[in-house]
C-alpha cells in the first residue's frame, strides 16, 4: 500500500512570500514539518552600459538594515514571465531599455528552506530613458567599470549572494574566446 501524499499547508500569505508547512515522512515512518517560504520567482540584471561599464544599484534592504550594491532585480508578477519580469525591471531600476536581453542561467536561491528560483539575464544595447523605482524602494543607479564591479565582489565591497553570483558567471563568460 502507497502511503497518501502529504499535504502542504499555507499559514500565512504575504505581499511576495508565502509561509508554509510542508510535512515529510522520516526514515522511521514519522511525519514532521518543515517550515518553507513560497516565492513566485525573480530575475537578476547585468545590465552593460557598454562593453566596458555595468549599471548596478544602491539598495537599501530593511532585512539587513543597510544599503548594498547590487545587481537590478525583481520579483516576478502574477501572470508575468521571467523575460517580461526582465524587461520591466531593468525599466523600472535603472531607465534602460536593452537592444538585447539573453537568460543565462537560473538557480534556487535557499533550497533549504525556499522555492524561489532566480534567472539571469544579461542586457546589453542599453538606450536611456526615465527611472520608474516603486514607492518602497530607494535604489541609486551606479555605473562602474566591470574590472571594477568583479573587484567589489572578489573583495567583500559586494555582499550580496545574487550580485555576487550574477558577476562572477558573467565575468566568465566574458572572459571566454569569442
Amino acid at each position: 500500500m502507497v502511503d497518501p501524499p502529504l499535504t502542504r499547508r499555507v499559514i500565512y500569505r504575504g505581499l511576495k512570500v508565502d509561509l508554509a508547512l510542508q510535512p515529510v515522512r522520516l526514515d522511521d515512518g514519522t511525519v514532521a514539518d518543515r517550515e518553507l517560504v513560497l516565492h513566485r520567482g525573480a530575475v537578476a540584471l547585468v545590465p552593460m552600459v557598454d562593453d566596458q561599464h555595468v549599471c548596478l544599484v544602491q539598495n537599501h534592504r530593511y532585512a539587513v538594515d543597510r544599503t548594498l550594491l547590487e545587481v537590478p532585480a525583481g520579483t516576478i508578477d502574477p501572470g508575468e514571465s521571467p523575460d517580461q519580469t526582465a524587461e520591466r525591471e531593468l525599466r523600472e531600476e535603472t531607465g534602460y531599455q536593452a537592444g538585447r536581453i539573453r537568460r543565462i542561467r537560473e538557480w534556487y536561491v535557499s533550497p533549504g528552506v525556499m522555492n524561489e528560483r532566480m534567472y539571469l539575464y544579461l542586457c546589453e544595447d542599453l538606450r536611456p530613458g526615465p527611472v520608474r523605482h516603486q514607492l518602497d524602494e530607494q535604489l541609486q543607479v551606479v555605473v562602474v567599470r566591470w574590472d571594477e564591479a568583479v573587484a567589489m565582489a572578489e573583495d567583500g565591497r559586494i555582499e550580496d549572494a545574487k550580485s555576487l553570483l550574477a558577476l562572477m558567471i558573467c565575468d566568465r563568460l566574458r572572459s571566454r574566446p569569442r
